[in-house]
């Protein structure tokens, strides 16, 4: 079972770094980032191919759920999709 974390700012001009280290300190052995607006319509797109889905056991560790979408909703597809 790994620790994947995922950090995700939404514009070029904002830094990554604090998420990155609490995805650490959180024991994350791997932490993958991307700079892109959530309000993006690439950025479900964006987040498969920075973060692919977890492998079955894995932990998907993020430092609040409006890093993984701006919505529930988005939030509860993801969460969909990870399962199948």
């Amino acid at each position: 079972m790994a620790r994947i974390g995922y950090a995700r700012v939404s514009t070029t001009d904002q830094n990554l770094e604090t998420q990155i280290n609490k995805l650490k300190a959180e024991g994350c052995e791997v932490v993958r980032s991307e700079k892109v607006s959530g309000a993006s319509a690439k950025a479900a797109a964006n987040w498969r191919d920075c973060a692919g889905f977890p492998a079955p056991g894995d932990e998907l560790v993020v430092t609040r759920l409006d890093r993984l979408g701006r919505s529930t909703r988005d939030v509860l597809n993801l969460v969909h999709e990870c399962e199948q």
